[in-house]
This record gives C-alpha cells, structure tokens and sequence, in this order.
C-alpha cells in the first residue's frame, strides 16, 4: 500500500525513470547483442584486411565467436592457401563456441573459425558444410585479391566508416 502511495505521488516521474532504466539496461556491452539472432549483421563491427597494397572490407556476424575475433584486431597474420578453396592462419588465441552452431556451409567471401584447429579461414571458393566451421563474417568486397596462389600477409583491423 505505501508503494502505491508513492507511485502515485510520484507520477510521471516514476515512469520517466523507468524508461531511463529500461534503455539504460539496453545499452549494457553484450546485453542488446543477447537479443539478437545469431549470425545477424551489426554495422558497427566493420573490418577491413590489407593485403599486398589491396584493401578488403567485410562484416562480422554478431555472434560471441565475432566479438571475441573483433577483441584481437589489429591483427597482422600469414593467409595460407588451403585445398585452393580457403586461406587460412593461425589465431593467437582460441576462440569462444559458445551459443555457436556446430556448423555452416560456406560460400565464397565468408570469414570463419575452424575451432577444432583454432584457425582463421577466409573462403574464396565454395565449400561444403563442414562441423566445427563458425560464420564470424564475410567479404564485402574485394575478395577476390584472397584467390591469387600462396600465401599472402594480411593486416585486419576495424573499419572506422
């Protein structure tokens, strides 16, 4: 009964608090991506890879696995061509699959976790569904500088635009 009193002596007041509250909580680092679906592009986590003189700009999911990639740029790593459908590079650290799916099939442009091997591997070529293979993104454009034989050094940062 007292709080009853008080919110209503308070009014509008209550209510404006509340909302300050409500959006307060939403903008908690992690909590609006929570409610997100997995896999869906975030605007704000925009990469860009330089390699050899060329630039290549991308997207990464909003996704645990993205964020925890996102948290290790600037990143400079060796792409190695693998089975002439990806380049791929070693991580410095392994990456979360928590709330991952256990798979995808990738197409060309897609950045992805090989978690299995703690690999870093950008798609130029289709492939299959493949177990243990985390979307974190994919190539906007540009990705065709990844289809050029052997290893290349890359440079992947976050975009600033």
């Amino acid at each position: 009964m007292a709080t009853r009193k008080v919110l209503s002596m308070l009014g509008s007041e209550v209510v404006g608090l509340g909302a300050i509250l409500f959006v307060s909580a939403m903008d908690v680092p992690g909590q609006a991506a929570a409610q997100t679906v997995p896999g869906q592009q975030v605007s704000g986590m925009k990469i860009r890879m330089d390699i050899g003189g060329a630039t290549i700009s991308g997207t990464l999911t909003d996704s645990l696995t993205a964020r925890e990639f996102a948290s290790l740029l600037p990143l400079t790593v060796t792409l190695k061509d693998y089975a002439g459908t990806e380049k791929i590079s070693d991580l410095p650290k392994r990456l979360s699959t928590e709330g991952a799916p256990r798979g995808f099939d990738p197409s060309v442009g897609d950045i992805a976790c090989y978690a299995p091997w703690g690999k870093l591997a950008i798609f130029y070529r289709d492939f299959e569904y493949s177990t243990g293979l985390i979307k974190l993104g994919e190539i906007a454009s540009g990705a065709a500088t990844l289809s050029r034989p052997g290893s290349v050094q890359a440079t992947i940062t976050l975009a600033n635009d």
